[in-house]
């Protein structure tokens, strides 16, 4: 039975829009293995791509309720690990720097979707969702952010260093766009070996003045490197507006003689569109600078309130009109794949498994005093600590 759906009330208009349908019948979001694959569902993003020296993907996407359920569980998912990660660092568990991606998932997940765990990521310190999208585990990544011996980085990187090698994510970097280079490095390497992947490097819009990522996105130019440069726009640096920081906030722009695309970042399958054409893109031309234009509802990092320098009503505004989780309820509900209850008793799921990775968590030890010493050198290549009057060695690392 064929069905075709236009959203038509003005509380719709920014929601991804359905075109045609083939309706299936409704099954509980926690039979989301067995929900059904092959039925295709097609939408409209909500926005127009807006392009730089190319011509824009389709605005219509094809899913299928699979997807679309599971881009709901992923964001879910997301969402709450973030909003645990707030009170944990509140109650002082979780120290020193923690930078929260609530608002941002949608760019996570469309991006995911788009690509293969062949293809690289590698991204700032706002890194906790990336992870948990290529493979990372909640109790990795809570245990990482506790300084915990089971956490993906053995307790040593913290929030801002989340790393998954095999799952093709190079981190989580301290360093203000230090990541991008890194990233043009890894799709180099990509180049090189002829693999037909490619690398996302992915900075802010307080990053994309870095004068290091204009000099390896001209690299990248240069050598064609299958390379793409997103700009997670939420708008906001650390306490700062970008109009205070960028004469030309165009970020999309901002490579002048490389291809760019303006993306809603709170739209998944916008995301989701735009990584797929950047992917074939760079196969085939070079780097492509990919600008999602999202928002944070917290503060740049936990140290920062968030509600200084923007209006309350701001982040309420975005929270009810542009919403990335609720825009993909709404469209689950207007297929009737699942209903409000069964949502609501999903999202419980969530809060129960995030909670039981928190207190598994809590029960890995500290890493030992000797990790210190471990990974700062190539094995076989450290060196001996003497003390001052060079005759006695104090220590050997490793």
């Amino acid at each position: 039975m064929a069905l075709s759906r236009i959203a038509s009330s003005s509380s719709r208009s920014h929601l991804i829009k359905p075109l045609t349908t083939a309706l299936s019948l409704r099954r509980p979001i926690s039979s989301l293995s067995s929900t059904d694959d092959t039925t295709t569902l097609t939408f409209e993003t909500s926005v127009p791509f807006t392009s730089h020296r190319c011509d824009p993907p389709s605005r219509t996407v094809e899913t299928t309720p699979k997807e679309l359920l599971s881009f709901f569980r992923d964001m879910a998912l997301m969402r709450r690990m973030e909003i645990a990660a707030d009170s944990l660092y509140k109650a002082k568990l979780i120290r020193g720097f923690c930078h929260l991606y609530d608002g941002q998932e949608a760019v996570a997940v469309g991006m995911e979707a788009a690509i293969t765990k062949k293809d690289c990521i590698i991204t700032a310190y706002r890194d906790h969702c990336i992870f948990l999208g290529r493979g990372g585990t909640l109790l990795e990544a809570f245990a990482e952010l506790m300084g915990r011996k089971g956490g993906c980085s053995k307790g040593k990187g913290g929030s801002m260093h989340f790393y998954k090698k095999e799952g093709g994510f190079y981190g989580g970097h301290g360093i203000v766009g230090a990541q991008v280079p890194l990233g043009c490095g890894l799709a180099f390497a990509q180049k090189y070996s002829k693999d037909e992947n490619v690398t996302f490097a992915l900075y802010g819009d307080g990053a994309a003045n870095q004068g290091q990522l204009f000099e390896a996105l001209n690299m990248a130019a240069l050598w064609d490197l299958p390379a793409i440069f997103v700009c997670e726009n939420n708008h906001y640096g650390m306490g700062t507006a970008e109009w205070r920081a960028a004469k030309s906030p165009a970020y999309y722009k901002r490579g002048d003689y490389v291809p760019g695309l303006k993306v809603d970042g709170m739209d998944a399958f916008a995301v989701k569109q735009a990584c797929k054409f950047a992917k074939e893109h760079a196969l085939k031309n070079g780097p492509i600078i990919l600008e999602m234009d999202t928002y944070r509802y917290h503060g740049h990092s936990m140290s920062d309130p968030g509600s200084t320098y923007r209006s309350r009503d701001e982040i309420s505004g975005v929270r009810q009109e542009r919403d990335p989780v609720e825009r993909i309820r709404k469209l689950i509900l207007s297929h009737e794949l699942a209903t409000e209850k069964e949502l609501k008793d999903f999202e419980k799921e969530v809060r129960k498994e995030v909670d039981e990775a928190i207190a598994k968590a809590k029960e890995s030890p500290m890493p030992d005093p000797s990790e210190l010493f471990t990974n700062v050198y190539v094995k076989g290549f450290g060196v001996e600590a003497y003390g001052a009057d060079r005759k006695e060695v104090r220590a050997v690392l490793p």
